[in-house]
Order: C-alpha cells, then sequence, then structure tokens
C-alpha cells in the first residue's frame, strides 16, 4: 500500500512571485493569488500544512473591475459598537487604498483560521511598478 506524502513546515520550500494587476479583474486575480498563497499549485499540497509561496503584486491601483461593481459595491464592516456598521464605496476606496480591496478579495478566499492569517501575511501588495523585494529573486508569475 502506498502511504500519502505529508509536506512538513520545515521542509517548505518558498518562492517569491510577482503579479502583475493591471488590467486584470479583481476576482479572477484573487483567486489565482489565493491558490499560490495556499500552495494549491504545488504538488507536495497538504492541508493542514502551510505550503504556500510569497506573492508581491505590483500596480494595484490598475486593477479592473467588471460591471457597475465600481459604483455599487461597498466594504461593509462593524466597529463593534451599537449602530457602528460602516459602508466603504469601493469607488473611495480605489482612490483611497486600491490594495485594500485585493487584500480583502484574497482574505475571502483563504481558510479562516491561523493558517489563513499565516498565509495573508505572505502577501505584499504595491501600488505601483516598484517593490522592495529584489533581494529575494522573485518570478514573474503569468496567467
Amino acid at each position: 500500500m502506498m502511504k500519502s506524502y505529508m509536506a512538513k513546515t520545515n521542509e517548505v520550500e518558498r518562492k517569491w512571485y510577482i503579479v502583475d494587476a493591471e488590467g486584470k479583474v479583481l476576482g479572477r486575480l484573487a483567486s489565482e493569488v489565493s491558490s499560490i498563497l495556499s500552495g494549491k499549485n504545488k504538488p507536495i499540497y497538504t492541508p493542514h500544512v502551510d505550503t504556500g509561496d510569497y506573492v508581491i503584486i505590483i500596480n494595484a491601483d490598475k486593477i479592473k473591475l467588471t460591471g457597475k461593481k465600481l459604483q455599487q459595491n461597498s466594504y461593509k464592516y462593524h466597529t463593534g459598537y451599537p449602530g457602528g456598521l460602516k459602508e466603504v464605496p469601493y469607488q473611495r476606496l480605489m482612490e483611497e487604498n486600491p490594495g485594500k480591496i485585493i487584500e480583502l478579495a484574497v482574505k475571502g478566499m483563504l481558510p479562516k483560521n491561523k493558517i489563513g492569517r499565516q498565509m495573508i501575511k505572505k502577501m505584499k501588495i504595491y501600488s505601483g511598478a516598484e517593490h522592495k523585494h529584489e533581494a529575494q529573486q522573485p518570478e514573474i508569475y503569468e496567467f
């Protein structure tokens, strides 16, 4: 009988990838990035181990939203106080912090547990084409 391979945390080799968000649709970009962060694109994927790689997202301010999502969608959150439901339209979020939209989309696609919180920390988002991770020798990821 063949035994299943289970990856161990200290044996996982992590790569760095650059994803250019220019002209990409938000949801498709987020699902691709979340699979890299969780390691589902690797043959050694193990559900209870973080086998994912690091992702650098550049040109976050040039992301696309299909349809009328930019005008109609909004990010809702609660402050924790009575009547503390806040709503920020995507239009304003794009102007103030375009990386936040990508971060929220990717975070929603990751597991809601300790491993998911660990995975989201491996994502770095930059509004322009510049990033400060040249020392890690990141590869450009195309999809």
